[in-house]
């Protein structure tokens, strides 16, 4: 049975970013000119801060200079996390995007809808889709099995929890 190059490397490495408190989200070789990149993307529950990302890439680089996982020729490593819009495609992404906008697309050309995620469940979402024209936002619930493709909108005015929560109180 032969295994991909990410596999191999998925392998090794991440029982490493696991004890580092971090979930390995991805894993990517490229070549960029005649040199080969290694990309690896991390995540966790809490999210992730930059002295986090520094102590996985030293873990993780000391770990590929003991092994020849990536062979002789010249690599660069570049450890980072999902960014903004990232894609939903495990429970623990969902679970992460909590109070998130997300836009949905529904198999089988079902459309797609842009909500917010309120509670996750393991059969799915509640979602408040926001009101059009002066109306009203509603709730609805959304089943994982509905979902084809899932993508974490950005918002530039976006309001944190604490800004709900001192509009609700006033």
């Amino acid at each position: 049975m032969s295994t991909t190059q990410s596999e191999r490397l998925r392998e090794l490495l991440e029982p490493l970013v696991r004890s580092q408190g971090l979930d390995l989200e991805e894993i990517a070789v490229d070549s960029v000119g005649r040199k080969r990149v290694l990309r690896v993307v991390v995540d966790s529950d809490e999210g992730t801060d930059l002295d986090a990302v520094a102590d996985v890439s030293r873990a993780l680089s000391a770990k590929l200079d003991e092994t020849d996982a990536m062979g002789q020729a010249e690599y660069t490593l570049e450890v980072g996390t999902p960014g903004a819009e990232r894609a939903l495609t495990e429970h623990r992404h969902y679970r992460r995007a909590v109070d998130r906008l997300v836009k949905f697309q529904f198999h089988d050309g079902g459309g797609e809808l842009v909500a917010r995620i309120l509670t996750v469940d393991d059969d799915g979402l509640d979602l408040e889709v926001p009101g059009v024209k002066g109306r009203k936002a509603t709730t609805r619930r959304l089943a994982f099995d509905e979902i084809d493709k899932a993508r974490v909108q950005v918002e530039f005015n976006r309001k944190d929890k604490k800004d709900m929560k001192e509009e609700e109180e006033a």
